[in-house]
């Protein structure tokens, strides 16, 4: 049996683990403040008062899943910018084409479905630049987050020296991680505020499931008076000063 002492510590311990859990879980905009103020050349979110959050989208293109999202993207005047992986665009070229046809940005979520942080600071820039090249041709691109979402301060400095920007998000469902539609909606509704950059998921099943997400999120965002942007739009909007690229 556990002395008294030994379960008060016990108590307290799974108290603080219960907490930080929950910290990571809901990401305040405290953390995402002090994540900022600690990486100033990574964006998180946004600081403005205007009823504006950025829809953000990784992963695709995927044949079944990207359509239908901009379907639904345009029934409700949303949208989005997509980290596209490029090894995914050979085939989907009318995808792509669409997507900023009908106003979406385009951004580079590098080559392959990879954790970026793993490769070699030259490996890394040579796939950096090629998903750049493909993306160039259809738009201009201005935007990189990481696969995984983990970066070096060599990292950063490769896409600067290119003209770059890295965001990363201030609501992540951990919707690769957490197969549950109910779970993402509940928690992007619960964590969204004016400026935050949300975190989907396109491909696959992935991709079915922000179907899901996005179908309940959207008339309710709307129904709050936000508007669903892109990142530039949002970036731009709280500071007309503002360059992604500076």
């Amino acid at each position: 049996m556990l002395s008294p002492r030994r379960l008060k510590i016990g108590t307290a311990v799974l108290a603080i683990l219960l907490f930080a859990a929950g910290v990571v879980v809901f990401q305040p905009r405290w953390l995402m403040a002090t994540l900022a103020k600690l990486s100033p050349d990574v964006v998180y979110f946004v600081e403005t008062e205007k009823q504006a959050v950025a829809l953000t989208i990784d992963d695709g293109p995927d044949p079944r899943a990207t359509p239908k999202i901009l379907d639904l993207l345009r029934q409700h005047e949303a949208h989005a910018t997509f980290f596209f992986i490029t090894g995914r665009v050979p085939g989907n070229e009318e995808i792509v084409l669409r997507t900023v046809k009908e106003g979406h940005e385009l951004a580079n979520h590098s080559t392959t479905d990879e954790p970026s942080i793993l490769l070699k600071s030259s490996e890394f820039e040579r796939s950096f630049l090629k998903a750049h090249e493909v993306l160039s041709r259809f738009s201009d691109v201005r935007w990189f987050r990481p696969g995984s979402g983990w970066y070096s301060k060599k990292m950063l400095s490769i896409i600067h020296r290119h003209g770059y920007r890295c965001a990363l998000g201030s609501v992540y469902p951990f919707d690769p991680q957490i197969p549950s539609s109910w779970f993402i909606k509940q928690h992007v509704l619960r964590g969204v505020q004016p400026g935050s950059i949300i975190v989907l998921h396109d491909h696959g099943a992935r991709g079915e499931r922000t179907l899901a997400v996005l179908g309940a999120i959207l008339p309710e965002l709307k129904r709050r008076g936000f508007r669903v942007v892109t990142l530039s739009e949002l970036w731009l909007g709280s500071d007309p000063e503002k360059n992604p690229r500076s």
